[in-house]
């Protein structure tokens, strides 16, 4: 399936939902200033900072690690972080172009950091603790020049290299009790490593950065302060501010033509400070830690993004935080889009449910349940409601317009709530368990009322799908049965039994079989009527299927899981149409609208995919 993916067309990526807020620098400005550009999975956004407009880089197999852009804005480079064993690719783009301008392939497992030479002649990439080497590459000829171990064997691994602003055979590196200039030559093709001298003083540096002027290196340290080198004599100059000023380690540095400095912090401090003594002019607290922080050539404003995954921006005058916008920073659990629209979707996760706006996309609403799960969710078909699933054991059911809380079941599943749906009439809603439990639920003006509980299964409900008629349901199980209910005498109909842990459950819309997927890496389409199997599709080479949604035709369907690929398929031929490559995680859920015009896929990585959906309406 592998190779025969390769092949296929491509699905066409219209947004994504989401912002890698740990990749420390993870976040830059392009020098013509229209662009953010920032990595999310194995996808590097280019987002238009007035329009919203997003372009896609495509071409990393795993999350993005660390990103770069050249001084002229000519060229940006990205690494990624592979599984252990394995090299890591180092991506240089044409930023015209929006295509790959080279490909380099040294490094083991990660690459830690990148940076660009002043002239855009040479990259230098950083590889991570279990590759530690230095490398510079030039540009011109997409070749390595030269290589080095990045520490000495007495000091730990470095985590950043960083260019200087003017001599394109200097660079920096620094990180767990290391702090080298390394200079280029060019001739013997060899890097040569002077350490700075910082007497007494042992650090972990974070960050680097360098003056326009290159006279100082300022570096972040996991202590809070910030060490000031000579760049010309190699010394430590100062050491600031006073301690606690930065707790939880300083994350990233930022120059300003005035000679101050821009500071964020690991608690989620983002201070204007003192270049020459560190003291903290301005200060503001975003409560989660700061890990990119990039101004604007024309230093009127600047942005900094969280490790929670939200991206403000500051302008010099006030300094004060808008939020520019957020999203899950965890794993996104599933999505639900209300039916006969293709303008919403709701995506659950820990903590909140959030309603989005297709265009640009746009966060409407965000439902907040402090330190807990939401595991599942649905639409009303009305679109009155929203009815979700917790691990408390609870169902919450929201108001989509307001997030008002209308009602609340408690102890409705002792091991937690795992999978929902509502009936057509919008009266009942079933739900399953962790223990295995399936449960009806009556909804009316005053409360709710259990009507029955029914268990045959012996493992956690996946999911649940309820036929149109409001008489029957499936459930779908991790202890590899598939079972039809009445909901209305409250008896199982059929039982289907297969060697898997199911994750997911369809109706075909004529109800006359459904399919299913599961971590036997199959698609399977069972007959309702007497549970035999009717047709096995290899729908992975070797990871689990988590996510199962078919269109209202009944003409194709879509499947996601732990190999990241959205896959298309043609139903009646069992044949994939269409593949798409962005997720960085393993996909977690997948719906499409019923008007066939946007697929959604979410992932464990916090990402939400909005994809053009290849195939329009069969009337």
């Amino acid at each position: 399936m592998a190779g025969i993916a390769e092949d296929l067309p491509k699905l066409e990526l219209e947004a994504v939902i989401g912002f890698n807020g740990r990749v420390f620098s993870g976040m830059m400005v392009h020098p013509d200033e229209k662009y953010l550009i920032y990595p999310l999975g194995c996808t590097v956004i280019l987002k238009n900072i007035s329009s919203g407009k997003q372009d896609f880089l495509h071409g990393h197999t795993n999350n993005v690690s660390c990103i770069s852009v050249s001084k002229s804005g000519q060229y940006i480079a990205s690494g990624q972080v592979n599984y252990m064993g394995f090299k890591a690719n180092v991506i240089i783009w044409d930023y015209g172009k929006r295509t790959v301008y080279a490909e380099f392939l040294l490094h083991k497992t990660k690459v830690e950091s990148l940076a660009f030479s002043p002239g855009d002649k040479y990259l230098v990439s950083l590889g991570g603790q279990d590759d530690g080497s230095v490398i510079v590459w030039n540009i011109e000829k997409k070749e390595a020049i030269c290589g080095s171990t990045a520490s000495a064997q007495s000091a730990g691994h470095c985590l950043t290299v960083k260019f200087s602003n003017m001599n394109d055979n200097i660079f920096i590196s620094a990180g767990c009790g290391t702090l080298r200039v390394w200079e280029l030559d060019l001739c013997n093709r060899k890097i040569r490593p002077t350490e700075c001298h910082t007497g007494k003083l042992r650090r972990t540096v974070n960050c680097i950065e360098i003056p326009e002027n290159d006279q100082f290196i300022f570096c972040g340290t996991t202590n809070g302060d910030i060490m000031k080198i000579n760049l010309s004599t190699r010394h430590l100059s100062d050491c600031g501010p006073p301690k606690n000023s930065y707790s939880v380690g300083i994350n990233v540095i930022r120059t300003l033509p005035s000679g101050e400095l821009l500071v964020g912090s690991g608690s989620g401090t983002v201070a204007l400070s003192s270049g020459t003594n560190f003291k903290m002019i301005r200060k503001v607290e975003l409560g989660q830690g700061v890990t990119s922080i990039a101004i604007t050539e024309k230093g009127q404003k600047f942005f900094v993004g969280t490790e929670s995954a939200e991206l403000y921006c500051f302008t010099f005058k006030d300094f004060e935080p808008e939020l520019i916008f957020s999203s899950h920073n965890h794993a996104v659990n599933d999505v639900a889009i209300p039916f006969g629209t293709s303008e919403l979707f709701a995506t659950c996760s820990q903590n909140d449910i959030r309603l989005w706006h297709r265009d640009k996309p746009k966060e409407l609403l965000r439902i907040t349940v402090p330190n807990m799960t939401c595991n599942a969710l649905d639409f009303m078909i009305d679109g009155h409601s929203i009815i979700s699933a917790w691990n408390d054991g609870k169902i919450r059911v929201f108001g989509p317009e307001s997030g008002k809380l209308f009602c609340i079941i408690h102890d409705a599943h002792r091991m937690g709530v795992t999978a929902i749906a509502g009936t057509r009439n919008c009266k009942k809603i079933v739900s399953g368990g962790g223990e295995g439990q399936v449960r009806v639920w009556e909804l009316h003006s005053h409360g709710h009322r259990l009507l029955e509980t029914v268990k045959e299964h012996k493992a956690a409900v996946a999911c649940i799908k309820i036929k149109s008629d409001d008489i029957e349901c499936v459930s779908a199980s991790a202890d590899g049965a598939c079972i039809v209910w009445d909901i209305v005498r409250f008896v199982s109909l059929q039982r289907m039994i297969a060697n898997t842990m199911f994750r997911a459950v369809c109706y075909h819309p004529e109800e006359y079989h459904f399919i299913t997927c599961g971590t036997d890496l199959k698609v399977v389409y069972w007959d309702v009527l007497d549970g035999s199997a009717i047709r096995e599709l290899r729908a992975s080479e070797s990871e689990a299927i988590n996510g199962l949604h078919i269109t209202q035709d009944g003409s194709h369907f879509v499947t996601g899981g732990d190999d990241k690929l959205v896959k298309v398929w043609n139903y009646t031929e069992g044949q994939v149409t269409h593949v798409g490559r962005a997720h960085g995680g393993s996909i977690t859920s997948v719906k499409i609208c019923s008007n066939n015009r946007i697929l959604v896929s979410t992932s464990a990585d916090g990402a939400i995919m909005q994809w053009r959906f290849p195939h329009t309406s069969v009337e």
